[in-house]
């Protein structure tokens, strides 16, 4: 009899969670299926620059929040890690009020083309596009995918591996971008992210009851913290070093979470769905990616990127649970799409138009690109595997390029005069100091150094590096610019 019933709350919890996927498509095809297309890049990457602002909120959130954040920082099983969605506050408001303004003034498809109107020469957008390239490629494609096929296997079961999860998510994504471009992307967002936050909150309500409310007795201090120690995963001292730089290059000049708020019609509806979205980041956002993982940790022990995964067939029952993975796939298949579409805006608008020749149709184009990306991001997914944690993984990695590429935004944006080439010699030496560090100086013991404060030493270093090799290239110096923060679309 227990097997009867386990049998049916199986088949339930699946019906529930292919009728849920599948009716978050249907409202998706119903909120779309009107919208003219012309096959132009306003039209494939920036969603004929229609979208509202709930849709660009609800899009930049979703694009973000993913199961990198619900398996990743609930993995930790601390209260700490909440810090990196506060600091996302100070990280969107520079794109309302900065950056937001720029891209619209000039245009632009891609953050790329902001750095060759300020610079002189277009070699740094095409290298600063390789490394946005390199990363989603290498980093948050097979990243979502991994994480999302993770999730689905913890809630499940090990019925399907992991990579059978992790190729149906991709196959769903791939088709999101292909057919609806971020018009679809966004209105699926939006969509799911009504249901995956309410969820959410739901599974953090649910987890308390499971321990009576009380978190405290049982999980050690360091777990309940917000004042992180020096062998923390957030040292508390970094939060005034590195980190509001770490989230202003990630929520300001990244292609993936910025190319939402160029989709908007005009620069005041951009910013209301920027500050729409920073309300969520601070007020609902924090709770749910941290207190699930330490109620998992009263009650299953150290069991770190499989944590949320056992919590939500714990505390829910199997119809909800089975709403939960619907949800959460779709949250994979929108960070997914969304990543997969800035993918390909780069390399169609900033490599294929330059190099290769005009593009007739981005439809056409983008479909290509598209099974490409998504079958080398699934070759990437065993590499996660070996991970320990995998948000703190993603942070170390973009460390590599996020530094760097924030250096030639400041000195473009604030300095007049800069040749592209300068620009270039400050992000290489970035780029080399942080693999240093990283690779060689931190592993081997040189240097003890938190990676969140090598950030802004090589931020800093890279803006100087720049500024130096200006001078001694092209024998003059740089002056301060700030014409261009007074001008507003």
């Amino acid at each position: 009899m227990p097997t009867d019933l386990a049998g049916v709350d199986s088949a339930l919890q699946i019906a529930v969670f292919v009728g849920l996927t599948a009716l978050v498509a249907l409202l998706t095809w119903w909120q779309v299926r009107r919208a003219s297309h012309d096959g132009s890049r306003q039209d494939v990457f920036l969603a004929g620059k229609s979208l509202s602002w709930p849709f660009v909120a609800g899009s930049i959130t979703l694009t973000n929040l993913s199961t990198d954040q619900l398996v990743g920082m609930n993995g930790n099983q601390m209260l700490l890690l909440a810090w990196w969605e506060i600091a996302g506050f100070v990280g969107l408001m520079v794109l309302a009020f900065v950056f937001v303004p720029l891209y619209y003034r000039y245009n632009c498809t891609t953050v790329t083309e902001l750095l060759e109107r300020r610079y002189e020469g277009r070699s740094i957008r095409t290298l600063i596009s390789g490394i946005f390239l390199f990363g989603n490629l290498l980093i948050y494609l097979p990243a979502a995918l991994y994480s999302g096929g993770l999730f689905l296997q913890s809630l499940f079961g090990t019925g399907v591996s992991l990579m059978g999860f992790a190729i149906g998510l991709a196959v769903i994504s791939a088709a999101y971008a292909i057919f609806g471009g971020l018009r679809a992307v966004a209105v699926m967002d939006t969509f799911s992210g009504v249901g995956i936050l309410g969820l959410a909150l739901l599974i953090v309500v649910l987890a308390l009851a499971a321990v009576d409310w009380d978190i405290v007795a049982g999980v050690p201090p360091e777990r309940l913290s917000m004042i992180g120690s020096a062998g923390s995963p957030i040292p508390f001292h970094t939060l005034f070093t590195g980190m509001a730089f770490i989230q202003i290059f990630y929520w300001s000049t990244n292609q993936n979470i910025t190319q939402k708020a160029m989709a908007a019609p005009s620069v005041a509806e951009a910013r209301k769905g920027v500050f729409a979205a920073a309300a969520i980041r601070i007020l609902v956002v924090p709770p749910i990616v941290v207190v699930p993982g330490v109620v998992a940790f009263k009650l299953f022990g150290d069991v770190g990127d499989a944590a949320y995964g056992r919590l939500v067939a714990e505390v829910l029952p199997p119809w909800l649970s089975g709403a939960f993975a619907a949800m959460v796939a779709a949250a994979v298949i929108t960070t997914f799409a969304a990543v997969l579409n800035s993918t390909i805006a780069l390399w169609s608008v900033d490599f294929h138009e330059r190099f290769i020749g005009p593009v007739a149709n981005h439809w056409k184009l983008g479909a290509a690109l598209s099974v490409v990306a998504t079958s080398f991001a699934l070759l990437m997914v065993p590499v996660y595997q070996n991970a320990d944690s995998i948000i703190n993984l993603l942070q170390q990695l973009n460390g590599l390029s996020s530094m760097p590429v924030l250096s030639a935004f400041i000195v473009g944006l604030l300095f007049r005069g800069v040749q592209a080439r300068a620009a270039i010699a400050g992000v290489v030496w970035g780029i080399a100091l942080y693999g240093l560090f990283s690779f060689w100086w931190q592993p081997q013991g040189l240097v003890t150094l938190h990676y969140i404060d090598m950030m802004p030493i090589t931020l800093g270093t890279s803006v100087l590096a720049a500024l130096l090799a200006n001078r001694l290239l092209g024998g003059r110096a740089a002056w301060l610019g700030f014409s261009l923060f007074r001008g507003q679309a």
